[in-house]
């Protein structure tokens, strides 16, 4: 089995960013409805967040999927995943909202787990690496 890790591993940072990137081409799909949605919950400046969220959802889900920088970038989607929980799905007495808050906070600690273990053979950091070993 050790010897599918790295395999089984850059499966699970895709998985990942698929997460990621479908919210995003969502949120690009229907700009005014997320904006309004910022807006709701009070958070100010909605157009900044929508554009931070189209950043770390579509840039930073695609930078993941490559395995490009993939332990910063991991380590930042686990900020804006915790803080999405925290300010979206904050309503406990809501179970529909509790369950969408433990999703988030699952998600970060898979995102914690490719801080850890980086990306793995299967990724550009990795061949970057070689290629800078090579030189």
């Amino acid at each position: 089995m050790e010897k599918y890790a790295p395999t089984i591993a850059a499966v699970g940072r895709i998985l990942i960013a698929v997460i990621f990137l479908m919210s995003g081409l969502g949120k690009l799909a229907a700009p005014a409805a997320t904006i309004g949605y910022i807006a709701s919950v009070g958070l100010p400046l909605p157009t900044l967040g929508f554009l931070i969220a189209l950043a770390a959802e579509v840039g930073g889900g695609l930078l993941l999927l490559v395995g490009f920088q993939t332990r910063l970038i991991a380590a930042l989607l686990a900020v804006f995943t915790v803080a999405t929980a925290v300010f979206f799905h904050n309503n406990f007495a809501d179970q529909n909202t509790m369950i969408h808050f433990l999703k988030n906070i699952m998600i970060t600690g898979g995102l914690l787990q490719i801080v850890a273990i980086g990306a793995t053979s299967l990724s550009l950091d990795t061949r970057r690496l070689l290629k800078t070993q090579a030189a």
